[in-house]
Parts: structure tokens; C-alpha cells; sequence
């Protein structure tokens, strides 16, 4: 590997070398450096080799500590979005010589919450993705001094380290795209189970598609209910919507795993897709490319937002968890365009 120089680095970011020299070796804060500067200095070190130099020397890298290993608390281990967004951050920890590992959130409260207050003993940082990052959790882990930030999770009050995609802007991305293909009779789909989470989503995606000077008709919000073994929905209450008067011209599904049981109920119904009915996922899916009707989707950012938790979660790290920088980053998502809106 060819040696790390600091002042090529320097280069490439268009910084002086003495910042660079502060940023590696922790004096930053000390000289009012910016976080996000830091953020920068510390994504291009590592692409450059600056970990890897560290450890052909057997010297301890800056953010070289002990337990040595990020957690990421997740709601499921099946939910697409973590299988997705794990290869780029495992690759991004270990490329600084950090452990990576997955909690899956406990369902029984009490259990959990003592498995919270142990959460410092064994991890170095920890990530909160989505509905995890509660408030009980959030306050336990600021009692311990715990490095952590939120993946995938709003909050309205108090002042914390997040990573998310830009909902809004994906939620106009589609709006576009339906009124563009002029469908006027629009089904939003979502499962009993998401629905408390999906209200403002849902309440944005009814504004996007409504806003004056669309000629589109007030969409239908259904719910289905999973059976008791979650392998399968009922969806009697769609029934009336695929027939007039209302006859629906496309459903927009929330959540990717909700879109292979409502293809198989439009197969069954006889419907086809575009053809009779379009449908767009507001989520990716692992192998929507390769279905017999290939599913237009909204693609979470994924390498960006890892690339970013990772940054953000150093820096908490840095700090002890007592650090008074908090950064909110949005990203956009694109819409990926395939046969099943209607498009192509």
C-alpha cells in the first residue's frame, strides 16, 4: 500500500496540512475546527489508507479503544433496509479496525431494558435504528454516558446525533411521478402493525398527491391485517376499490415487505401489473428487479447513510457521548424506475 502522506490528503480535501495533523491527532475541538470538517478529513483518511498504515505499524489508531465494537439496535433482523445497509457499514468499521455487531430488540420491555444498562460494558457506540431508539432507551443510555446516534428515526424534541432519508422528498418524488402517468384513483397500502408509525407519512404522501392543480380524486388509506402466523393477509377490505365506482388506477404500498403478498392477491384476482392496476413500492425490496413484474421503488441512500452514521458515530465516540455537537443529516432517496408503475 503507498504511504500515507498527510499533505496528499490535505490536497484532496483542499485543507491545509496542519489541519489535517490537528484532525488525526485529536486537537480538532481544542482549535474550533468544525465537526463536519472532521467528518470530511476522517472518510478521506480512511479511504486513503490511513488505518491500514496504522496497522502494518502495530500502532493504535485514534478511535482504537476498548471494547473496540459498535452495536446497531434493529427492530428485525429480516427488515430489508438492514440487510441492505449492514455490508456498508461492516466494511466501513472494519476498515478502522472496529467490530460490528446487530442487536435485535428484546420484545419483553423488562428483559430489555436490563440489556440496555449492559449495552456500555460491550460496546464502544451504539446505533438506534428506527422505532428502538424509544425514549426509555434514549434516556438510559445518556444516564450511562453511552456513544449512540439514530438511524432511520425523527424526533421532535431534544437535541440528538440523526441520520435519515429525506421521507419529504421521496414523498414528492412520487407525487411527480403519478401525476406525470395521470392516475387519478389512488390506493395507499399499509399492515395494521406499521400503521400508528406510517400516519405522517401518510398524511404527507394524501398532500403531495392532492396539491392544487392536480386532477386527482382524495386516496384511500387500507390497512390489512396479518394473520396470526404472519405468513398472510386478509384483503377484503380492498375489494371494493378494485371495482367501480371508485376502481383504483394504481396502490402505492409503504413498506417492501407488504409488496409480494399484494402481487400474489392481484395474480389471484386475475389483475395484471400495469396493465389492469400499477403499483409502486415507497420502499426497496431484496429481488424487486427479478420478479415477473419488476416493482418500481423509492432506494434509500444506503452507502450514504452508512458512510455518515459511521462518521457521526466516531465523533460520539470521540466525546464520550457527552458531546454538545448534534448534527441531523437527511439524504434523498431516488425512484428507481421498473415495469410495475407503468412506465417502462
Amino acid at each position: 500500500m503507498k504511504k500515507f502522506k498527510n499533505k496528499d490528503l490535505a490536497a484532496r480535501l483542499g485543507v491545509s496540512g496542519t489541519l489535517v495533523s490537528l484532525v488525526l491527532n485529536n486537537k480538532a475541538d481544542q482549535h474550533g475546527i468544525r465537526k463536519e470538517t472532521q467528518e470530511k478529513v476522517w472518510a478521506m483518511a480512511r479511504q486513503m489508507g490511513y488505518f491500514s498504515s496504522h496497522e502494518e505499524k502495530g500502532q493504535i489508531t485514534p478511535h482504537d479503544e476498548k471494547p473496540g465494537i459498535i452495536g446497531m439496535i434493529v427492530p428485525s433482523s429480516g427488515n430489508s433496509f438492514v440487510q441492505s445497509i449492514t455490508p456498508y457499514l461492516q466494511k466501513s468499521f472494519h476498515s478502522i479496525g472496529l467490530g460490528f455487531s446487530i442487536i435485535t430488540k428484546d420484545p419483553d420491555d423488562q428483559r430489555y431494558d436490563r440489556m440496555i444498562g449492559a449495552f456500555r460494558k460491550f460496546f464502544s457506540g451504539l446505533i438506534l435504528m428506527g422505532e428502538t431508539a424509544d425514549d426509555q432507551t434514549i434516556r438510559t443510555l445518556r444516564t450511562a454516558s453511552c456513544p449512540f446516534i439514530l438511524l432511520e428515526k425523527s424526533i421532535k424534541t431534544g437535541r440528538l446525533s440523526t441520520v435519515n432519508t429525506d421521507t419529504a422528498a421521496g414523498i414528492q418524488l412520487v407525487a411527480d411521478h403519478v401525476n406525470k402517468l395521470g392516475y387519478k384513483n389512488i390506493i395507499i397500502a399499509t399492515d395494521k402493525k406499521s400503521a400508528k408509525h406510517d400516519t405522517d407519512a401518510i398524511n404527507q404522501l394524501i398532500s403531495a398527491l392532492t396539491e392544487k392543480g392536480r386532477q386527482v380524486n382524495k386516496p384511500v388509506v387500507v390497512e390489512f391485517e396479518a394473520s396470526l402466523t404472519d405468513n398472510e393477509y386478509y384483503f377484503n377490505q380492498i375489494e371494493q376499490f378494485l371495482r367501480p365506482p371508485f376502481r383504483a388506477d394504481i396502490i402505492l404500498v409503504m413498506h417492501a415487505e407488504l409488496v409480494y403478498p399484494v402481487m400474489s392477491m392481484l395474480r389471484h384476482k386475475k389483475l395484471r401489473v400495469p396493465q389492469d392496476i400499477a403499483l409502486i413500492s415507497m420502499e426497496d425490496g431484496p429481488g424487486f428487479d427479478l420478479m415477473f413484474t419488476p416493482v418500481t421503488c423509492l432506494k434509500k441512500p444506503v452507502s450514504g447513510l452508512a458512510l455518515k452514521a459511521a462518521n457521526m458515530i466516531w465523533s460520539e465516540i470521540k466525546n464520550a457521548g457527552k458531546g454538545k455537537f448534534k448534527r441531523q443529516v437527511n439524504l434523498p432517496p431516488s425512484l428507481e424506475m421498473r415495469n410495475s408503475c407503468g412506465t417502462l
